[in-house]
Formats: structure tokens, C-alpha cells, sequence
């Protein structure tokens, strides 16, 4: 190698980097070209089988909308049917668990919600013996005679 030349000089058209990098892209540009050719193939193939087909498909039409929706419909009857057996497998899972008192997640929000129903159920119940009892005083105040003084 030459000591008295720059280092920018060094590397030039004939190093080995230059001819990596053309081999990428002579590489790069034949898979590409490739891939356009076959987008074209398929293009045309579509559009050949489009042009066949109408006729089929105009002629088929009136048997063909209805089939599709009725296929529509039972496909999502059965995704529906499938999503609410996981969800009760799901939910009878939860439940052995929580029963099982191995306190699945949301375990503690349900027995805080319990505990929150039942002191306003026992609320409630106290309100009611209270205003019973009122009523009763009341009732009991209006059957009397009233004596006068």
C-alpha cells in the first residue's frame, strides 16, 4: 500500500466494500424486479378470472346474496355461541375459586359490595321498625279519645 496517499484515496472503485455494496444492490434490484413480475402475473390472473366469473356471478346472483348472508349469519351465531361458552367457563371457573376461597382477582371489590349491601339492608330494616313504630304511636293517638281537661 501506498504510505504517501491520504487515507480517503485508498478505498476507491476497485475495494472490496464498493463491490459488497453493488452486489446488494444488483441483488436487491433482480428480487425486486421479481417481485413486480409476479404483482403483474397476479394482476392479470385476477382480472381474467373477474371477466370469467361475471357472467357466473350475475346469473348466480339471486341465489348466491342470499347464501352469503345466511353463511354470515350462522358464522356469527357460532363465534357468539363460542364466546358465551368461554364466558361461562370463565365465570364457573371464578366462582370455584372464589368458593374454594382461593380469591380470584375481584374477589375483595365483591365482598367490600357485600358489606356495603348489608349495612343498608340492615339500614333499612331499622328505618322500617322505626317508622312501624311511628305509625303504630300515630294509629294509636288517633283511636283514643281525646280527653280534655
Amino acid at each position: 500500500m501506498d504510505q504517501r496517499k491520504p487515507m480517503s484515496q485508498v478505498h476507491h472503485a476497485g475495494s472490496p466494500q464498493n463491490s459488497h455494496k453493488t452486489f446488494k444492490f444488483l441483488a436487491a434490484a433482480t428480487f425486486g424486479a421479481a417481485l413486480v413480475a409476479l404483482a403483474g402475473l397476479t394482476l392479470t390472473g385476477t382480472v381474467l378470472a373477474l371477466v370469467i366469473a361475471t357472467p357466473v356471478l350475475v346469473l348466480f346472483s339471486p341465489i348466491l346474496v342470499p347464501a352469503g348472508i345466511v353463511v354470515c349469519l350462522v358464522t356469527a351465531g357460532f363465534l357468539f355461541s363460542g364466546t358465551c361458552g368461554v364466558a361461562a367457563i370463565s365465570l364457573l371457573s371464578w366462582i370455584y375459586n372464589y368458593v374454594s376461597g382461593k380469591h380470584p382477582p375481584g374477589s375483595d371489590q365483591l365482598d367490600y359490595a357485600r358489606s356495603r349491601i348489608a349495612n343498608k339492608a340492615r339500614d333499612m330494616k331499622e328505618r322500617a321498625q322505626e317508622y312501624g313504630t311511628y305509625v303504630q304511636q300515630k294509629a294509636t293517638e288517633a283511636t283514643q279519645p281525646q280527653t280534655q281537661a
